[in-house]
């Protein structure tokens, strides 16, 4: 029987990739906008906070997957 808690670990760890894939989507639009034109102040802006979410997502993600390996 899995361990409950090593499946909810999983668990968030698949729901956190989810959103570091969606925000980092986000993030290349951002910078295909910033390279084909001008950026503006809320444009360069709105790229910094998701480039932030970004990094802030990966160390989670990060921290989960050790965790996870140490449970193996």
């Amino acid at each position: 029987m899995a361990d409950p808690a090593k499946v909810a670990l999983e668990a968030e760890l698949e729901q956190l990739e989810l959103e570091e894939r969606e925000i980092s989507l986000r993030r290349r639009h951002l910078h295909e906008r910033i390279d084909r034109g001008f950026p503006n102040e809320s444009l360069l802006e709105e790229e910094k906070r998701v480039s932030t979410a970004r990094r802030e997502l990966h160390a989670r993600i990060d921290v989960l997957r050790a965790r996870l390996e140490l449970m193996d």
